[in-house]
Formats: C-alpha cells, structure tokens, sequence
C-alpha cells in the first residue's frame, strides 16, 4: 500500500468511527438538544468536577437558560445586526485555516517522524544545479551531467571519486560528497523517504529537487544520538581566505581555548571575540539542534562532548574555528502518546513541505465530500480561449462557448467559463505559476484552487467541529446582546426600580468589620517605601503619588471589608497603620494599604454603599423573571431517560 494512500484509508476510517447517533436530551419549544451536544458543552465547562448526576443537574439547568435566551435573540433577529454579523465573520476568518488541513493524515505523518527520528542515516551526496530560474537548455544539460554521474556509479566506480568529478556542490571539496548523519525532518520530505528508504551501502536515482539533481548514497545508519543544546565562540573566515589568515585565525582560536582553560568566562569571551552574529550578543547560545543542521565536523565535536559544561578544542570548519560549550543534552523522544511531542512534531510538518501529501489527502476529500463534477466542454474552443487569455489577445468567443458555459460543479456552485477567464487574466503576470504547464493543468491548479475555497466559504457544512465553533461563538455573542438589552442595561439605569429592590430587601446588604483605607500597588520595592514616607507625611495627598510616581503607583481609596484588604497573615487594623507589603506573583509588584479609619462592628449599609451590590440582585430578579416568561413561549421537556443515561 503506497503511503499516500494509507494515510487517506486513515482519514477515512477516522471519520467512519466520528459518526454517531444523537439522542435528544431535552427540547425547547420545538427545537431539540441533542445528548451529545449537551455532554460537549458539559464537558468543556467543567474540566475540575468529577460527573454526578447532581454537576449534571445544575449545569443542565443553566443550559437550558442559555438556549432559550439565545433563542429569544435569534427571534428578535439579533443576529442580523451589522456589528454582530462583522464579529462573526471576523472570529470566522480568524479560525478557519486551522480547520483546512487534514487531521488524519498529519497524524500519519508525525507517526512516521517519529519513527524515523530513531535512527541516523548517513549519507553522501552529489549535486548538479538547475533552478527555478534555470532555462530548457540549462536543466537538460543538468540531466545529461546527473545521468553521467549516475552512470559512473554503476559501472561501480567510487562515490567520493564520482562526487569529486561531477558534484557542483561547494562543500564537496572539504567533505568528498559526505554530508554526515541526518535524521528525520531535515531534509525535504522527497528526499527523506528516498533516503529512508535506500538500504546501506546502496545509491539513488537522480531526483529532481527544486535547485537541482540530486543523487544520495546510504553509508550506514546508527541509533539516532538526540539533540544537543550548545553555546560556540567562533574565530571566523571567508571561504576565500589566504593561508596567512587561516593560520592567524588558528591562533586567536588556540589563545582563546587557553584562557578558557584558566577560568575564563565564556560568554565575555563570546561576546568581544565571537564572529557568529546570530549568538555573540547571548553568550554564543545556539537553538537545540540535532544531528543534520549543521557541518559534520561541527556536530561530531559537540555530541563528543562528554558532559554539560564540557569544552572543545578549536574544531575546523569551512566557516572558521569553532569552540564549543556544552549545554544541555536531550535524548530521542520516542513516545508516541506524548501531547508536546506530538505537538512539537506537527509544528514542524505544519511549516513543511509535507504538509504537500496531507493537502493532497484533503483535496481528494474535498472533491469526494462535495460532490465534484466535471462537466463536457468542447476541449479545442477551451483551450484555444486560454491560449488567447493569457497572450492577453483580444479575439472573439470560440465556436461552442459563452461566458457562462459550464465547467465543473462543487457543491452547490457551478463554474462557467467566465470563472476561467477570470482566474487566467490574475495569474497572466505571474510566469511561476504557469512555468511548465499546460493548458489542462492549469485547468486542473484552477479545479483545486476552486474546491479549497468553496470548501473554506462552506465549512460549516462539513466539518461538525468547526461549525460547533463558529456557533458557540455566535450564540455567545448573541447572549451578551440580549442580556445587555433586557438585563444588564435596563438593571443600570431603572433607579425607580433598584431603589424598592434595595427598600425590599434591606437585611441583604450589610458592611461586616471594615476600614476607610487607601489601597496602592509599587512596581517595585523603591517606589513602596517613597510612597509610605509621603503617606506617613501626609496621607490626604495620596492623589499626588499617582501623578508624580511615572505609572509606577497604582491607588484606589474607600471603605473596604477588612477581609478585602490584602494582608500576609491576621493584622490588627489601626488608624494611620500601613500594612506589610504583599509580593504579587504575577509582576512582582507589591500591594500595601494605608488605614484611615476602622469600623468594627456590623452596621448596614446605606442605598448608595449597597448599590453594586443591589444592582446585582436586581438583574438577577429580572433574569429570572425573565426566563420565566421564556419557559412559556419555549416549554422545556427534559428526557429523563436520556439523562439518566449521561456517563458517569
């Protein structure tokens, strides 16, 4: 089975097992909530509570409330408002690439890196130039060199003496063709599987990568050796340097190793001496890498280091002399069912060629899941009017078509001739886009182009976890702007209403021990201890230290619940007492109060001191008025079997 199409079974197979049968939990008016929506919901709203038939009960019944007020919003056509429909469209487009790749497939893939990433493969290699910008002539006399080479190698001549005679690459006068140990994910996803798959002592075919001809030889494989975290000092020379510079680059490299070996420290010595101008300014600290990123001389000396901390001697490379620091050594991570090693992995994919095959996988999902129909077209007036589109020719119709001429069907769009002209009129400019093709490519590169986006615009249509989504988020939106309308806004300003709310209800509304205090938050240690000294001096002019302190004091004045006021342990609040500054984890800020007056007896609190707490409870009197009225228009029916049915 070829892997393009094992990872397609997969795909398919994966949403066979998606598919399950809904239950209806509980309706509302006429419209059903399925059990497995509830437990969606559920679940992603209490990842801390075991189930239980009571956790299940109560958010049952905020569910329920959360239905019918959002139907209540889509009756009064909330969401055809413009800023409603902007946000979605917005929280849509932000969302939905995310959803264009192919689980299934890019799962296949990160099984098989990981796999591969077991093992080094060493390799030699020889390389003939023909780029994209490369002529006819030019690639063909590529081929003809590739194709020499390949034959000098069956006739069983050497592969370094081969590389030597025919190899363009620059390195192959240093190295002889041998590119050292690679592992998976460094070299571009073709070239991989050609050399995975070559046994050792064995040698490709040529094969046509996007600067040129490759041919790579198998020399042996070990078990892969991990990554390296390393910092290096690099003594630097051009490639074209002269001997006399080389030689004196020799000895900077050897001086330096020296004072190293005396104690020196080395990220001062990389700092004023390092040629690396990627790593110089951090203390010559490279990236974690492994075994394929850098020349072998390089890589051989760093995982020879025995431990961390371990130094080199001067290594020589093409580059310079390198010293290098040991850091940290990682071994290979090969547990599959590891979530960061999975998501590290699928990172890579995502920003690789490979992700080449699994969009492959999703276009042939596409076709198949919208319904892809190719329509009969006179083929000779098709691509007489391409020839004549991209020429930018003015010429008549061709016999048998009009703009709107049927091509193809995706889903519930056709797409005419006049689709076709104007897709070769945007790429008319761009030669990278049609370099190579012909007429019926160009077609089939507009066919895909076509379904990815009919199938982005359509999303929701076939994908369950998409359109789950992009609903949760309409239908939250849609709650916030029905409960800003009939709740939270009518609450604020009904001051008839919260004030005989308040009158009704005035036993709720107590200040338990409590203190007139000035609450302040310090950047940092200096600008607490100025800011007591004034408050010691003066503390009516409080308001002072937020305009003078450059954003570095933040203060908030009033009378607070003494269990309000940040403290480290049980405090004896006192007039004129500054408490003990309390370390904020976050920023390491410090939060400190300064007591003016202290309450310490219960007492009631009046309307004005209650009314955020009134408002409060009064929305929440409306609310359930509220809903109330909405059960009637929308009567609930719960299946209790179904429910009983809920996993525990």
């Amino acid at each position: 089975m070829s892997f393009l199409r094992k990872i397609i079974t997969a795909s398919v197979f994966t949403g066979c097992l998606a598919t399950t049968h809904a239950q209806t939990l509980f309706t509302y008016g006429t419209r059903p909530v399925s059990k497995e929506e509830f437990l969606k919901a559920y679940n992603k709203n209490n990842t801390e509570t075991t189930p239980s038939d009571q956790s299940y009960r109560e958010y049952l019944d905020l569910y329920i409330r959360f239905k019918i007020k959002v139907q209540a919003a889509l009756d009064a056509k909330l969401d055809t408002l413009p800023n409603q429909q902007a946000e979605l469209a917005a929280f849509r487009s932000q969302v939905v690439e995310s959803y264009m790749n192919d689980e299934a497939s890019i799962n296949v893939l990160i099984d098989e890196a990981i796999d591969r990433s077991a093992k080094d493969i060493h390799i030699a290699h020889i390389f003939v130039a023909a780029g994209a910008s490369a002529t006819a002539e030019q690639a063909k006399q590529a081929l003809q060199k590739i194709n020499a080479a390949h034959a000098q190698l069956q006739k069983g001549d050497d592969f370094e003496k081969t590389a030597l005679a025919y190899s363009e690459d620059p390195s192959v006068k240093t190295n002889k063709g041998d590119l050292g140990f690679i592992t998976a994910l460094v070299l571009p996803y073709e070239m991989e599987n050609l050399v995975y798959n070559t046994p050792a002592g064995r040698f490709t075919a040529p094969l046509r990568g996007k600067n040129g001809f490759h041919i790579f030889k198998v020399l042996g494989e070990r078990k892969a050796i991990g990554k390296i975290k390393a910092a290096q000092i690099l003594i630097a020379f051009t490639p074209d340097a002269a001997d006399s510079q080389k030689q004196e680059a020799a000895k900077k490299a050897d001086s330096l190793y020296n004072a190293l070996q005396h104690g020196s420290d080395f990220k001062q010595l990389a700092a004023l001496f390092s040629g690396d101008n990627l790593t110089f300014q951090n203390g010559g600290e490279m990236m974690l890498f492994g075994v394929g990123r850098y020349t072998p001389a390089f890589e051989n000396a760093a995982f020879a280091l025995a431990k961390d901390g371990d130094i080199s001697r001067p290594v020589l490379t093409e580059f310079g002399y390198h010293i290098i620091k040991r850091l940290q050594r990682l071994p290979v991570q090969d547990d599959k069912t590891s979530k960061q090693l999975r998501e590290d992995i699928k990172q890579q994919i995502l920003q690789s060629d490979r992700m080449e095959v699994s969009k492959k996988v999703l276009y042939k999902k596409i076709l198949q899941s919208t319904g892809y129909k190719k329509l009969p077209v006179n083929e000779k007036s098709l691509w007489l009017l391409t020839e004549n589109v991209i020429a930018n020719k003015t010429a008549p119709m061709p016999a048998g078509l009009t703009a709107n001429t049927p091509l193809f069907v995706i889903g519930k769009q056709t797409f005419r001739v006049k689709e076709w002209q104007s897709y070769l009129e945007s790429i008319r400019g761009f030669e990278d886009l049609r370099a190579g093709k012909s007429q019926a490519q160009l077609l089939d590169q507009f066919i895909e182009i076509s379904a990815f986006d009919y199938y982005r615009n359509n999303l929701e249509t076939y994908n369950k976890d998409f359109a789950y989504q992009v609903n949760e988020f309409k239908e939250g939106n849609l709650l916030f702007e029905i409960m800003q309308r009939n709740i939270w806004d009518k609450a604020s300003v009904d001051s008839i209403g919260l004030k005989k709310h308040y009158e009704a209800h005035k036993n709720n509304y107590w200040w338990e021990a409590s203190a007139d205090a000035i609450i302040l938050t310090a950047a940092t240690e200096a600008a607490a201890n100025e800011a007591k000294k004034k408050l010691e001096a003066n503390y009516k002019e409080w308001k002072k230290l937020l305009e003078s302190g450059d954003g570095a004091i933040q203060a908030d004045s009033g009378r607070f619940e003494l269990g309000q006021i940040p403290v480290l342990e049980r405090t004896n609040f006192q007039p004129a007492l500054i408490t003990a500054p309390v370390k904020n984890e976050t920023d390491n800020s410090l939060t400190f109060a300064y007591i003016i007056k202290v309450y310490r007896e219960r007492e009631p609190r009046d309307f004005a001191d209650a009314r955020g707490f009134v408002i409060n409870d009064y929305q929440a009197h409306l609310e359930n008025l509220w809903i109330a009225a909405l059960k009637k228009k929308y009567p609930v029916k719960i299946n209790e079997t179904v429910v009983k049915s809920l996993p525990h």
